[in-house]
């Protein structure tokens, strides 16, 4: 048995909108709106790294939880724009938190791996107490801001964010998850350590609009659970009409479906926490029923949990 103890995230102060990011790719501010529902990102400063804005993120999160980082036992983070190809970024920010020692794995999951990590958390809990669940980006300098790299370019902004995850009661109960990975489609989206991202965009929507929805049924079936009954669907925050077809085809109200890529792009492995952050900050203190987290990404990888 596992709990979710509290969110955290950070988010860099460099806002950059449509009418700056199309000045860099010659892409029409109005058609970025349009295609994807992004309005503006964030950018991360000069001296920012992927260990900086984790440590950031957990250290929110610790804060909200009313926990010191001497009571973590274990520590889960995903990155896939981490600055080296190793150490990864897990034990550098244990190192920041100031618990170096501790137990520190890498997940380089893009998108998806906020939640293998939190799946993973909810196996772990019981073995090493709090498990601190992190999920850091920099996304601008995975991306080519130039007029052939435009249509990826327009999509993606740097955050993290963070989780904590514990074996004593908290404020919601995790219930089950359903992961799954295909390496078919592997070559669709990926990001050499030498060049920018490269994305079918069609093919991963595709790809996205039809697992996302079938993982999400997968799990309310297997546990009984109406997708009516859903009180909010913490998805990866990709785009916004992926967000309002996945609503759709799971017959939930598109209200339920949290957004925030309006304001922050598609942060990889960080926005489904950055986004259950903002979220929880909302519901006064009280967790308001089943929700279900979710979220597609390289690999391809995918799944979606329940918790309540």
């Amino acid at each position: 048995m596992a709990w979710l103890r509290g969110f955290g995230s950070y988010l860099p102060d460099r806002i950059v909108s449509n009418v700056e990011i199309g000045s860099m790719t010659g892409a029409d501010p109005a058609w970025i709106l349009q295609v994807s529902g992004i309005e503006q990102r964030r950018f991360a400063g000069t001296g920012e790294t992927v260990v900086s804005l984790g440590a950031r993120a957990a250290q929110d999160c610790l804060a909200a939880c009313g926990a010191g980082a001497s009571e973590v036992g274990l520590i889960l983070m995903s990155s896939g724009t981490a600055e080296r190809r190793f150490p990864g970024p897990a034990s550098a920010v244990g190192m920041e938190l100031g618990i170096a020692g501790i137990p520190a794995i890498d997940l380089p999951l893009a998108s998806a791996g906020s939640l293998f990590g939190l799946t993973l958390a909810a196996q772990l809990a019981g073995a090493y107490g709090n498990v601190l669940v992190i999920a850091s980006e920099i996304m601008s300098r995975a991306i080519s801001l130039t007029v052939e790299g435009r249509e990826t370019a327009i999509l993606f902004g740097d955050g993290a964010g963070a989780c904590l995850v514990g074996a004593e009661p908290g404020i919601a109960q995790f219930v089950d998850a359903v992961l799954h990975s295909d390496g078919e489609f592997a070559e669709v989206l990926r990001l050499e350590h030498d060049g920018s991202i490269h994305m079918d965009g069609k093919t991963v929507i595709m790809q996205a609009a039809r697992k996302l929805p079938r993982a999400i049924t997968e799990l309310l079936e297997r546990n009984r659970q109406a997708a009516s009954e859903v009180e909010a669907i913490l998805l990866h925050q990709a785009n916004l009409n992926l967000l309002t077809r996945v609503a759709q085809s799971v017959k939930v109200p598109e209200n339920r479906c949290y957004s925030n890529v309006a304001r922050y792009g598609n942060t990889s492995s960080a926005s489904m926490l950055i986004a259950a952050d903002e979220w929880w900050r909302e519901q006064a203190g009280k967790w308001p029923g089943p929700v279900v987290f979710a979220a597609f990404g390289a690999g391809l990888n995918w799944g979606a949990m329940l918790v309540r």
